[in-house]
């Protein structure tokens, strides 16, 4: 048995070191102290009398931008395990399989205004992406099952295919846009980014990260039945039926917020539940804490990385994430076979 105090211990104070770091840099480095005083004097807690440009800059943008981009990558990481369990496949990940480009296809459309009206008056952007996301992820699924069994080559191809069509809906959208600042917008969705990110932003993804990481710990047995398969899982008392459209759903869900807050960013639910899996093994009951706080850590650290790199410029997230994500998808694309437990 492998004890998880140890890595969760580490990774909570790292967690806390990476968010106050994720606050001091930037093009103005502010100390520690600085940070504490805005945070408490916000909170209520002290009076201090502070700099207007200093509170302005740590509460309203550097803040709520390190602890969206934490929930973000904690999000995705347990959607990326979530999914991986749902095909016993390490290689699925939500931006891999066409999910986020199917939430991107759906906010652009839907923020665009080429939706019919019927429809568009009855959606929100959240909804939108979520709809996109829930539609990609299904259809996929359904082009990957062939007599009852998952092919792992349909899988990763109609993975590709749609992530490819629906990236083209979004560019295509983008370009019939008449409106420059819409086009930046969608431009976001599409490199994913954090430079916008607001208090009122931070909330849906807040709920459903958190309702993600609720469901996966209360079902950790049902998802360790799964990895044994679906006959297996059955016989365990799974109401596998049942419990495959409920991950469809959470998936679609989460992803969808997600993504309509900081745009489609990929590899990191890809990244981040296999290397929890090599230091603890496969239960939900230890991997789900773990992801969690790791997703969150390595989005952050992201993010600096993408504000830091060019002095004076700000990276695409995606960027960053893919330059890690890639090689690290095609190592495990070399390893053979690729599903759990053989």
């Amino acid at each position: 048995m492998k004890s998880t105090w140890i890595p969760t211990l580490i990774l909570v104070f790292t967690s806390f070191l990476v968010i106050i770091g994720g606050v001091v840099l930037g093009p103005t480095i502010y100390s520690f102290q600085e940070i504490l005083q805005v945070i408490t004097s916000k909170m209520g807690f002290t009076n201090n009398q502070l700099d207007n440009a200093t509170t302005t800059i740590v509460w309203q943008i550097r803040l709520p931008r390190v602890l969206l981009a934490y929930l973000v990558g904690a999000g995705l990481s347990l959607i990326g395990l979530a999914m991986q369990t749902l095909v016993r496949n390490p290689l699925a990940e939500p931006y891999i399989l066409g999910i986020a480009s199917g939430a991107s296809a759906g906010a652009s459309l839907f923020y665009l205004g080429f939706l019919p009206p019927f429809i568009s008056v009855a959606l929100t952007l959240p909804l939108a992406a979520f709809l996109g996301s829930l539609f990609t992820m299904v259809l996929v699924l359904f082009i990957s099952y062939k007599d009852g069994e998952l092919q792992i080559t349909r899988l990763l191809l109609a993975g590709v295919a749609l992530a490819s069509l629906m990236g083209a809906v979004s560019t295509f959208a983008t370009f019939a846009s008449p409106d420059l600042e819409k086009m930046k917008t969608v431009m976001f969705w599409l490199l994913g980014s954090f430079s916008g990110s607001r208090w009122d932003l931070v909330l849906l993804p807040a709920l459903a990260t958190l309702l993600a990481l609720a469901f996966l710990l209360i079902f950790n047995r049902p998802l360790d039945a799964l990895l044994l398969g679906e006959e297996s899982a059955h016989h365990l008392g799974v109401p596998v039926q049942l419990f495959r459209w409920l991950l469809i759903g959470l998936a679609a869900l989460v992803t969808g917020l997600l993504v309509a807050a900081a745009g489609a960013i990929g590899f990191v639910g890809l990244i981040i539940p296999h290397s929890i899996r090599a230091v603890v093994g496969v239960l939900h009951r230890k991997v789900v804490p773990l992801c969690f706080f790791a997703g969150g850590i390595f989005m952050v650290l992201a993010d600096v990385a993408s504000r830091t790199i060019l002095p004076g410029e700000e990276l695409p997230i995606g960027m960053i994430t893919a330059l890690c994500g890639a090689p690290f998808f095609l190592w495990l694309l070399r390893k053979n076979p690729y599903r759990f437990g053989q």
